[in-house]
């Protein structure tokens, strides 16, 4: 008698991979912290990712998030990317939070 037949990357038995869950678990427990500065850096470095990251720095001052870099082409990633940043971020963070996003050469 042969085998059961799996497809790639089948869910068996009600068991889902952790790397489709993982995302959503660290997003729900970052959410329910207080906000920090820590907190909003880290939804900074998710959002944008480690290169933007490290090539700018954030204060976020009564829902405005504002962002300073040296190099006048991050400023511009960043202004033309406004609206996913503030929706990666809100994720983390909660939808409010993130009114705005001024941007200025540091």
């Amino acid at each position: 008698m042969p085998g059961p037949v799996r497809a790639p990357n089948a869910i068996l038995l009600g068991v889902v991979p952790v790397h489709q869950i993982l995302p959503d678990v660290v997003t729900s427990v970052v959410r329910k912290a207080p906000l920090t500065p820590q907190k909003v850096a880290f939804a900074w470095r998710m959002a944008v990712g480690a290169r933007v990251a490290g090539a700018t720095q954030i204060d976020l001052r009564s829902g405005t998030l504002h962002v300073r870099a040296t190099e006048a082409g991050w400023l511009r990633e960043v202004e033309h990317s406004a609206a996913m940043i503030r929706s990666r971020m809100g994720a983390f963070l909660g939808p409010d939070v993130i009114r705005f996003i001024k941007v200025a050469a540091g």
